[in-house]
């Protein structure tokens, strides 16, 4: 008996140290099961991040705890892979440069060889022939400095720190500008290009590379539109948004007009570099437009094609 009341007076003395003995073991059991659960979440996390270094065609799964953490990982995943497909899309436009430079430019270059190892082989030959050969190597040059300074514009416009000057232009007059200095390209093949604009019409930006906008859309359209036909430019205000239309003849195939704005792209397909530029113009267009913060589209159908600017 007294040894029992001495047990229960040594458990009520001491009361204190058991709870706080159960109180430790029971955090350091709920320790050893939260650390082997973490332990199990990293291992989930590090194969994971296996999955992205590895860049496995798989989809990174979790446990449900981890939902917040899945979707995360899923995210960066996809992100990773796409800057990985545009590093190699823009690598690929880099060696397009270089494969495109060198076929465009050796095309009229080898012209202009050919045509001055002749008049240097033959001294004697016949003036009106001399002079038939001096003229043919002469367009040569000039379409081969041509296809340079379209080569260097569009790296000029690649570049993303380029200032643009913007002031109040006159649009009306500008399109009437530019419609007469192509008054002899279009008349040689019976097109007339008209002009539907109020003549008081102004827009806010960079004159010379809206100039140079213009100037490439109704190049393409000259080049492409039917003989004897109109070419309708068409330019108004509705609202605060000022919108400039180019409208011809001639359609364009569904498959090539999404790509029309694509650097070195030319409908013909040939790629010829005796005809039509390097494929740069539309893309040049496009780049300035974006910077002026507008857009610009292509549409056809079976009679017609409208490049719109806005």
């Amino acid at each position: 008996l007294d040894a029992m009341k001495l047990y229960q007076y040594s458990i009520r003395n001491n009361i204190d140290i058991f709870i706080y003995v159960a109180i430790v073991i029971s955090i350091l059991i709920l320790c050893r099961v939260m650390l082997s659960k973490f332990a199990k979440y990293f291992d989930e996390i590090n194969t994971g991040i296996d999955v992205l270094i590895q860049n496995e065609d798989k989809q990174i799964e979790l446990s449900a705890e981890m939902d917040v953490m899945e979707q995360k990982l899923n995210t960066l995943k996809r992100t990773l892979e796409k800057r990985e497909q545009d590093a190699k899309l823009a690598e690929q436009r880099k060696n397009d440069v270089v494969m495109y430079l060198a076929h465009d430019i050796k095309t009229p270059l080898t012209s202009i060889i050919g045509y001055l190892s002749l008049l240097d082989e033959a001294p004697d030959m016949p003036v009106d022939q001399k002079a038939k050969y001096v003229h043919i190597t002469l367009d040569k040059a000039y379409r081969l400095e041509q296809l340079i300074d379209e080569f260097f514009e569009i790296t000029r416009y690649n570049l993303q720190t380029i200032t643009l000057t913007k002031t109040h232009i006159d649009l009306y007059y500008m399109l009437v500008q530019m419609t007469d200095e192509f008054y002899p390209q279009l008349s040689a093949h019976g097109k007339q290009a008209v002009i539907h604009a109020p003549e008081d019409l102004t827009v806010s930006g960079d004159p010379d590379k809206l100039a140079r906008v213009f100037n490439n859309i109704l190049k393409n359209a000259a080049a492409y539109s039917e003989d004897n036909s109109i070419i309708d430019i068409t330019a108004g205000l509705s609202g605060d948004v000022v919108s400039i239309e180019f409208k011809n003849t001639g359609s364009i195939p569904k498959d090539k007009l999404a790509a029309i704005f694509e650097k070195f792209y030319r409908l013909d397909n040939a790629r010829s570099s005796d005809t039509g530029g390097a494929g740069l113009g539309l893309a040049i267009a496009k780049e300035i437009i974006v910077q002026h913060g507008g857009q610009i589209y292509a549409a056809s159908n079976d009679n017609y094609t409208t490049f719109r600017v806005e």
